[in-house]
């Protein structure tokens, strides 16, 4: 009898082991937590991402579209343009020191960060450069205004960029050109509507680093004079060009100037048979691509 009692005893103190249940993969909760982070703050966290399309509610929409929509239905309308005061870097991207706003219909030059070096700011709405948009930004290598509406460029708007290397204003409404940075390698005024009368004389005499002059597809009566001895390339095709002279190209009180780094000059589609004017290219390498007949 006392051993059926122990053996009831043990029997009662000791845990049944059942096979234990198979793990489930639990569904993951998405809980909404009240946090101190801005909507501000989480889009600006990814300003220097590109764009990209995403799906929302089965309709393509851009990143930029995509934050309005979930911050505040009531800006859907509002284009994204300077109005909006809108930062710089929300408004377009900033990646280490360049600044990319391209095809955001801004009608102006917007506020750039002090460190900015590289400006992209093609395919806009923009008609007139201030000399206050630049006066505090020094740091600037290269700028890109290609396909604005630019009609005017205020006195000085270039004068304090002493390290600009690269400017383009092509494709836009330009009659005349700005005084130009003394640094420039590279200067692309294609596509506006430039006269001879809107170039001062000695616009490029001290720009001794300019390589590349573009300025085909104007008004251009004749070839720009002072021509610097940097220059590589010069494109002045599609102009209304009708003369040049003995020193345009060469200097004719010295028969033994040659133009060493002159590689190529295209003056095709201007009004102008080359051929009579031969002693004009006496001094190049090799002869201007246009009509010689």
């Amino acid at each position: 009898m006392e051993t059926l009692q122990a053996t009831f005893f043990l029997f009662m103190f000791v845990p049944l082991v059942s096979p234990a249940p198979p793990l489930q993969q639990q569904p993951f909760q998405f809980d909404e937590y009240d946090t101190d982070v801005s909507m501000g703050s989480l889009i600006q966290q990814d300003y220097e991402m590109q764009p990209k399309d995403i799906i929302k509610d089965g309709t393509n929409v851009s990143l930029d579209t995509s934050l309005r929509l979930q911050g505040d239905d009531s800006q859907l309308d509002v284009p994204p343009t300077k109005d909006t005061n809108l930062p710089t870097c929300l408004l377009c991207v900033c990646l280490s020191g360049s600044v990319y706003c391209e095809e955001i219909d801004i009608e102006a030059v917007p506020p750039l960060p002090k460190e900015t070096a590289y400006l992209y700011a093609r395919f806009n709405k923009i008609k007139r450069i201030a000399a206050s948009d630049f006066a505090d930004i020094t740091t600037l290598r290269r700028i890109d205004f290609s396909g604005n509406r630019i009609e005017e460029i205020e006195d000085g708007a270039f004068s304090k960029l002493l390290l600009l290397e690269e400017l383009s204003l092509a494709e836009n409404r330009l009659v005349k050109l700005p005084v130009l940075p003394p640094k420039l390698t590279t200067f692309n005024a294609n596509q506006n509507r430039i006269k001879s009368r809107g170039i001062k004389a000695n616009a490029f005499k001290k720009l001794t680093n300019l390589a590349y002059l573009y300025l085909g597809h104007n008004a251009l009566e004749s070839v720009p004079l002072n021509l610097p001895e940097s220059l590589r390339i010069l494109h002045l095709q599609y102009n209304n060009i009708t003369t040049i002279t003995d020193d345009t190209f060469c200097k004719s009180n010295n028969t033994r100037y040659i133009r060493t780094r002159m590689d190529e000059i295209r003056m095709e589609g201007n009004p102008i048979v080359l051929a009579k004017h031969v002693n004009a290219f006496s001094c190049l390498r090799m002869l201007p691509v246009g009509t010689y007949y």
